[in-house]
């Protein structure tokens, strides 16, 4: 089966920096066709191909996790930081609209709590290594909920 619209995509990746240095890689399921499960570029490269298809696509930052937002770095006081929640986890919080925003806790110093609501990729160019393993129809439910459930896809 070739990869088209509404079609439930099981890819092996790998990303890495755009100087080589490893980043992520694993397995992931997703939903094609346009459905923001995937960079556009790398859902473009995919198009048409079948199961055994690999490609390798550079991602300049706008194509990837866009660049950085200084407005979302935040200090707190570490009275406001809820228990439990250590350096790397992350924090429900809103930005400077009142929209909701997740923040990675970046560093705890003294009476200081530093956050960032940037995705940690943000302001890097990539470089996305996919290797297509399995594709299939997408059940109506799975359109309807805008992605793939089960095995390295979402679940309930």
């Amino acid at each position: 089966m070739n990869i088209t619209k509404d079609s439930a995509v099981t890819i092996q990746y790998k990303v890495t920096d755009d100087k080589g240095k490893p980043l992520d890689s694993g397995n992931l399921a997703y939903l094609h066709g346009g459905y923001e499960n995937i960079f556009p570029k790398v859902e473009a490269a995919f198009e048409g191909q079948s199961a055994g298809f690999s490609t390798t696509v550079d991602l300049a930052v706008e194509d990837a996790f866009g660049a950085r937002d200084e407005s979302l770095v935040r200090t707190i006081p570490k009275a406001e930081f809820p228990p439990g929640v250590k350096v790397g986890g992350q924090l429900q919080g809103a930005n400077d609209k009142g929209e909701p925003q997740v923040y990675y806790v970046k560093k705890i110093k003294g009476p200081e709590v530093h956050l960032d609501g940037n995705h940690p990729l943000a302001g890097l160019a990539l470089r996305f290594s996919g290797k297509v393993i399995d594709v299939r129809a997408a059940s109506a439910e799975e359109i309807a909920h805008r992605h793939v459930h089960g095995a390295h896809g979402h679940h309930h």
